[in-house]
């Protein structure tokens, strides 16, 4: 087994209550989320409170979108946790996390978004043959820049 980290940051010129907002609520996701064109008949379910911690989405799609599930595990000004389990293509369960903080300039929020886990099973050959940050570091750069315009605009 070997451990991961996945970690990209972005500038977004909006409050860090704003960004969170974003982040925080499921279904807001799909006005940022990077996957968000892998399968137009993505199937969703939202169950649990609307937002924060204990919210819970779930997804069945293509091969592409698989299927999983995330939930809030924890909601605070500066951060968001959350639990994301993927059950195909292949299992994984990984620890995501956003982080809020106000820009240095005053006027925006600095967002980082990271996710950690561990290959194990099918995953470690995975592991073997891809580099993790390539491949899910450019997803977390496009969402990063999705979130920014749904946040600025």
């Amino acid at each position: 087994m070997s451990e991961f980290e996945i970690s990209r940051s972005a500038t977004i010129e909006a409050d860090p209550g704003r960004v969170h907002a974003l982040v925080n609520d499921f279904h807001e996701w799909t006005a940022w989320s990077p996957w968000e064109d892998v399968d137009p008949a993505l199937e969703r379910t939202y169950s649990g409170p609307a937002s924060g911690t204990g919210a819970h989405y779930a997804w069945s799609g293509n091969r592409r979108a698989g299927q999983g599930n995330m939930e809030i595990t924890s909601s605070v000004p500066e951060r968001i946790g959350i639990r994301l389990a993927f059950l195909k293509p292949w299992k994984a369960t990984n620890d995501v996390t956003f982080t809020f903080v106000p820009s240095a300039a005053g006027t925006g929020t600095d967002v980082t978004w990271t996710m950690t886990g561990e290959h194990k099973g099918f995953g470690v050959v995975i592991g073997k043959l891809f580099n993790m940050d390539k491949l899910v570091g450019k997803d977390f750069e496009k969402g990063l820049a999705r979130l920014k315009v749904a946040a600025e605009g």
